[in-house]
């Protein structure tokens, strides 16, 4: 008979054999639960993310074995200790229970994490409390520190490392500092602490001392704390004041850098300060005797005085004659010129220059100079030298509606009117006949030396062609004109040297009755002629009808019968010109000569 397996017994032995009561440790199931509830009570009870204490049984160079009275100990990277170099065996430590169990039974804590939990609780009583904490500056950032306080990464800003602007951080790296947590960010976990809280306490007390007795006119010692671009800021143990830059020098000053630099300690007098005292006016230059009242009591007006220009405007320039004085050459002192000008077309800052004191008021500390008088006013010979129907040239400096302003020399301005431009053309505005900075050829009308004005002309250069034109466009003259335009219905005529002609619409009929139009050439007879107005009347009818009547009276004319044979307007022309005096083809010479320059200028 084949002996059976233990599987075999355990399938086809008896169903009553209790497996549970069999032990192969010689313990019953009794024995072994008595003996783990034992064990289990030797045990401490953890729970996952927890902090409990633990005490450091090993350190190795990777790690430390930190015992917290569990089933197995705990294992901590030794870098999460670098914080504390004199780490020993027994020293009782922190830790934060991460897994009870991984995957390989092992315990899983964190020294770093405890740490940082145990610290945000820490740091939020120290918030509500107010308690002075101590911290390691680690580096510096971006516009502050960064501290370690409970090994947490705290930021403090440059603003309150100190009450006074610190101008290099690096100096606080690498050493403690006491703190006070001003701000806590929960969401994002940032923390911000305050040195300068610490001592802005001990500070205000100093303060109010020091406010206390402010008065004005007091001398006191400051330091410089910081320089702005438009003054210094005195730190007076505590209390700031400022000194404004126009109260650092009686003379000008640029920048204030020119005269203090920081931590720089100087004497300083208390000019105002407001109700609170918070603000606190200082001055400097006060301390030291105003240059007006150590100025040369012989300087009087009409003295001459060298200086250099410090400020220029557009309407003048400040020219310093002693550290401190300041006169103002106003723009019109600085030309006889009286057109308008800016003062930079004369100046510019630094140049050295001469002037004439004008006015002088030592009570107000006031000076006015002028630069012009150190030169010849060119009024003062101007009959001399711009004679009465002289000629010059003169160069075009703006234009008005009634004329052109010119220039003759700087200081000498003339007007020519704008009658007084030409002799024939009919200009509407003097920019028709030049324009700015042109030279013309002028001559002296009529000197106002008074009122230093001067009328010239331009076209009395020229013989006056209307002289000419009364005999040549005599009262019945007939002559061949254009139409060139109409003009309130009546014929504008183009005659010839460039003379024009008006025909009113009566007398522009022609001789079969229709009405002449624009580009017709037709004759034309005189009916009126002005020279004073430069206006010539035509009539067309009147060459053909003698028995017309005519506007103002006309030279003598031979009437002429009409032939039967040939025109009758050919023959009125005829008649009409042989009556004309022969002293007129003299004129026509005349004229000739005249168009023949006329055209060559043009």
């Amino acid at each position: 008979m084949a002996k059976k397996t233990t599987k075999e017994v355990a399938t086809h032995g008896s169903a009553d054999f209790d497996w549970e009561a069999l032990s192969l440790d010689g313990y019953s199931k009794i024995e072994r639960s008595e003996l783990s509830d034992r064990y289990e009570k030797t045990l401490t009870s953890i729970n996952e993310k927890e902090v409990i204490q633990g005490t450091v049984e090993m350190i190795t160079k990777k790690e430390v074995i930190v015992n917290i009275g569990y089933k197995s100990e705990g294992v901590v990277a030794a870098n999460e200790f670098r914080y504390n170099p004199d780490l020993k065996v027994g020293d009782t430590v922190d830790v934060y229970v991460e897994v009870q169990e991984d995957k390989t039974g092992q315990l899983v804590v964190s020294h770093r994490t405890a740490r940082m939990h145990s610290a945000w609780l820490r740091v939020n009583d120290v918030l509500r409390s107010g308690e002075v904490i101590t911290g390691f500056v680690k580096c510096r950032t971006k516009g502050g520190l960064i501290v370690d306080v409970f090994g947490i990464e705290a930021f403090l800003p440059g603003s309150q490392i100190d009450v006074k602007p610190i101008r290099d951080y690096d100096i606080y790296v690498g050493k403690n500092m006491e703190f006070k947590v001003v701000k806590i960010n929960e969401e994002f976990r940032n923390v911000v602490v305050s040195h300068k809280a610490l001592i802005e306490a001990e500070i205000e007390e100093q303060k109010k001392q020091i406010i206390s007795g402010l008065e004005k006119g007091q001398v006191l010692e400051g330091v410089v704390k910081n320089i702005t671009s438009y003054g210094v800021f005195i730190d007076l143990g505590g209390v700031d004041g400022l000194i404004h830059i126009t109260d650092l020098s009686w003379g000008r000053v640029n920048h204030p850098e020119e005269m203090l630099e920081l931590d720089q300690k100087i004497n300083v007098v208390i000019l105002d300060f407001d109700d609170d005292k918070k603000r606190i006016a200082l001055g400097l230059k006060q301390l030291q005797p105003h240059p007006w009242d150590s100025l040369d009591t012989n300087l009087n007006v009409g003295d001459k005085v060298s200086g250099k220009v410090v400020v220029i405007a557009d309407y003048g320039a400040f020219i310093e004659i002693a550290a401190g004085v300041e006169g103002l050459i106003h723009v019109s002192e600085m030309s006889w010129s009286q057109h308008l000008r800016s003062a930079q077309d004369f100046l510019k800052i630094g140049d050295s220059v001469e002037a004439v004191i004008l006015t002088l008021d030592r009570d107000e500390r006031k000076m006015s100079l002028g630069i012009k008088q150190l030169m010849p006013d060119p009024w003062n010979a101007i009959e001399n030298k711009y004679a009465v129907d002289s000629k010059h040239s003169a160069k075009v400096r703006n234009f008005t509606n009634f004329g052109v302003f010119v220039e003759l020399e700087e200081g000498v301005d003339g007007l020519i009117h704008i009658s007084d431009l030409s002799w024939q053309k009919k200009i509407k505005h003097p920019s028709e006949f030049c324009k700015v900075g042109d030279m013309l050829d002028v001559l002296v009308l009529e000197i106002d030396r008074d009122n230093r004005r001067i009328s010239l002309g331009h076209k009395q250069l020229e013989e006056n062609p209307w002289d000419v034109f009364e005999s040549t466009f005599a009262l019945g003259s007939v002559h061949q004109g254009t139409i060139t335009e109409m003009k309130d219905k009546s014929g504008i005529v183009a005659l010839p040297y460039g003379v024009e002609g008006i025909c009113p619409a009566k007398y522009l009929k022609k001789e079969d009755g229709s009405n002449a139009k624009v580009e017709d050439v037709l004759n034309f007879v005189v009916i009126e002629f002005n020279k004073d107005s430069k206006k010539i009347v035509l009539s067309h009818t009147r060459t053909f009808d003698d028995t017309e009547e005519a506007p103002a009276p006309a030279a003598k004319t031979s009437k002429v019968k009409k032939s039967s044979g040939g025109s009758n307007t050919d023959d009125a022309v005829k008649a009409i010109n042989q009556s004309n005096e022969k002293s007129t083809l003299g004129d026509l010479d005349a004229l000739a000569g005249l168009k023949e320059k006329m055209d060559k200028e043009s």
